[in-house]
């Protein structure tokens, strides 16, 4: 493979903005183009990395001359540019959520196996230097009781508010917080959710109460709002015996006291890794495609609970 690594990337909002400014940092990786369906976004994007811009990723994919490709679109775009990028037998990393629905999701998971391509997808909040702290201190005590917060305001992106394109905030934000149950706590057999009555019809759900039954034994609580001015609360608290850990994207609190820093590197370490698992090394990939797939699944099965008003049934490693 050659020396430097080229990557495309679908899509040109923030997100892909961000992955940009990071990838554009490695000496060993160029961006070779930058795609949306928004062309002057692309361009936009595009200029501050002097890379061709397209205005869709079949255009992107058929230039070639890639070695990765990620893919940065909302929860309404994903499955065809995936696909996509698979049938081009490129390793891709996709941004989280990974669909709006498990059958899509799944397809893409299967092909991805089928092919024995890397992947990643972008729940950087596994690479935070604090969570490997709060991993060696909860060694040997089995959690017992997790509560989760996104209490926020609405994005200022026009889609967010539509269910059908976003997918409502548990499965769109709070999916972080979940990925991180699931890596301190455990899988999760049963969720219950409970929605707010909405103030707008159609809209997403301003706030959801659910309460999760681990497979471990211990019980949790997930709490979402998006009626704040601002962000006001995001994070996992989990309480083991004789410890109570908190955990936000910045920092660890152990027994309300001591606080620790993260280092800020989390979302240039998820790129890293994937970057190194391209040149076929020894990637640190802690969440490739189906591991974020079993994620994916209890965050449909809490938006599925809190739309059918009764609780959903796991089986421990995804929806039964």
């Amino acid at each position: 493979m050659s020396p430097i690594i080229r990557v495309g990337i679908i899509g040109a909002g923030n997100v892909a903005a961000r992955h940009a400014d990071v990838l554009s940092g490695f000496p060993d990786v160029t961006i070779a183009g930058i795609a949306d369906t928004d062309l002057r976004r692309a361009e936009a994007l595009a200029l501050r990395h002097g890379s061709p811009a397209y205005g869709g990723h079949a255009d992107l994919l058929d230039a070639g001359d890639l070695d990765a490709v990620f893919v940065c679109v909302p929860p309404f775009a994903h499955g065809k540019p995936e696909h996509d990028v698979l049938s081009c037998n490129l390793p891709i990393f996709v941004e989280k959520p990974l669909s709006l629905n498990l059958e899509t999701a799944k397809n893409i998971a299967a092909e991805i196996e089928r092919r024995g391509l890397p992947s990643a997808v972008g729940h950087h909040w596994r690479y935070l230097d604090i969570v490997e702290r709060a991993r060696d201190l909860l060694a040997g005590r089995p959690v017992r009781l997790a509560i989760g917060h996104w209490l926020d305001k609405v994005p200022p992106v026009g889609w967010w508010l539509d269910p059908a394109l976003s997918g409502g905030q548990v499965v769109e934000q709070a999916v972080h917080v979940l990925d991180l149950a699931r890596l301190l706590v455990g899988e999760v057999e049963m969720v219950h959710a409970v929605p707010a009555v909405n103030g707008v019809d159609g809209e997403v759900d301003r706030a959801v109460a659910a309460v999760l039954r681990f497979t471990g034994g211990a019980t949790g609580m997930l709490a979402t709002t998006c009626l704040l001015r601002h962000k006001h609360r995001v994070g996992l608290e989990v309480h083991a015996d004789g410890i109570a850990l908190d955990l936000t994207e910045t920092r660890l609190t152990v027994d309300g006291e001591t606080i620790v820093q993260d280092d800020g590197q989390a979302k240039i370490r998820v790129a890293r890794a994937f970057i190194d698992a391209v040149r076929g090394g020894d990637g640190d990939v802690r969440v490739p495609y189906h591991e974020a797939l079993r994620t994916h699944e209890l965050a449909l099965a809490v938006a599925r609970s809190a739309a059918q008003s009764r609780p959903v049934e796991l089986d421990g490693q995804g929806v039964s």
